[in-house]
């Protein structure tokens, strides 16, 4: 049974990887996800466009433990030379988003298999569009949390920073809030020889970026952790005119709503001076894409406890610093807690590329421990 089990958690993370959609379009993903669902039993139905829910109704029903996988891809085409590279051409499941899924209908194989001794209820999310930062709203609005209500909620991500065979557990803040930002900054057009008759909003978007890194290293208070970076910029029209407008696209990380609201106000306060000094105009959208993440310490200390006892002490690893990358889990921790884990995935050079990488991939043989050991943890929170 260990090998059939294996090998199937193995083939169902093949076939999402080998046939990866987008955010919002992942229709045939969750097709898939409800076949399986429906083969093993499990009560399902879609409460967004493809977003799914299980629940593996057990014998005492006065717990629910919530599980989340998130099965969107990334607009990415794949390099690795696999039998199961992605079909889709520009799409490819560069986060491990494949494995998530993977992780999570071999859980529900398992406790569905013991539903008749489980001492609670499991509600499984297999949530869309993670990677646009709007797909755990949409399931929460859709009443993933609800009918049973969660008690806590639990979630896997494989990690490339981790060495096969282990599990990381990050206390409290793991993930930074995510700020999304676009600036234009507008001058006046002139001819590049006179530049006098103009208002050049090159120049001034120069100043204005170099403004705003002195956010971080000049007013923050340097234990404070943040991140403001500008990833994009537009502007100009020939090499001899002076450009009317530049449009600027960035991000704001932090870890709490002071941080954030501090950052923001010193960015417009720069605008406002911008535009005294310099005579230009200003356009700004400033979006709150995500918020922290920040894990609940007793779930935390429960799953290091379980994974002491599945995986042994010594392929254990706490993290002490958290990250500046973004996850939308952090919905569901606003509303229930819960506790969002690393598995390790590095095995070798070709396991050890970064999330979103061309070559990303991952040692898949960690998959089905994974699976045992989020089973494991949901039988021990019932106990």
């Amino acid at each position: 049974m260990t090998l059939n089990f294996d090998k199937e958690v193995v083939d169902i993370r093949r076939h999402i990887h080998r046939t990866p959609e987008l955010g919002g379009h992942e229709f045939n993903t969750a097709k898939f996800i409800e076949s399986k669902l429906k083969s093993f039993g499990i009560t399902f139905k879609r409460i967004t466009k493809t977003g799914v829910i299980g629940t593996i109704l057990g014998s005492q029903k006065d717990k629910t433990i919530a599980l989340r996988a998130d099965i969107d891809a990334l607009p990415i085409c794949e390099r690795n030379d696999v039998e199961y590279k992605s079909i889709n051409n520009g799409i490819m499941h560069a986060c491990g988003h494949d494995a998530h899924v993977a992780i999570m209908l071999g859980v529900a194989k398992l406790l569905q298999e013991k539903k008749n001794i489980l001492k609670g209820n499991v509600r499984l999310i297999f949530q869309p569009s993670e990677e646009t930062s709007n797909g755990a709203k949409s399931m929460i609005a859709g009443g993933a949390l609800k009918n049973p209500n969660v008690d806590f909620i639990l979630a896997v991500h494989v990690s490339p920073w981790v060495k096969a065979g282990k599990i990381a557990f990050k206390y409290n803040e793991m993930m930074a809030g995510v700020d999304e930002l676009k600036i234009e900054i507008i001058g006046e057009i002139a001819h590049g020889a006179y530049p006098h008759e103009g208002k050049d909003a090159l120049v001034a978007c120069s100043i204005f970026i170099n403004m705003v890194q002195n956010i971080i290293s000049r007013e923050l208070n340097p234990l404070e952790n943040s991140v403001i970076t500008f990833g994009k910029i537009e502007g100009g029209d020939a090499y001899n005119v002076i450009c009317n407008k530049v449009t600027l696209y960035g991000t704001v990380r932090t870890f709490n709503n002071k941080t954030r609201k501090f950052i923001k106000m010193s960015i417009l306060n720069k605008l406002k001076s911008l535009q005294q000094s310099y005579g230009i105009k200003y356009v700004v959208e400033y979006n709150s894409i995500g918020d922290p993440l920040i894990n609940t310490p007793e779930i935390t200390k429960f799953c290091i406890n379980t994974a002491e006892e599945f995986y042994g002490k010594n392929n254990i690893q706490i993290l002490q610093k958290p990250s500046m990358g973004g996850e939308d889990f952090s919905e569901y921790l606003k509303i229930v807690s819960g506790n969002f884990m690393y598995i390790g995935t590095s095995k070798n050079r070709d396991t050890s590329n970064p999330w979103h990488h061309t070559n990303f991939n991952i040692d898949e043989s960690v998959l089905p421990k994974a699976s045992k050991y989020i089973a494991y943890t949901v039988k021990q929170a019932f106990v």
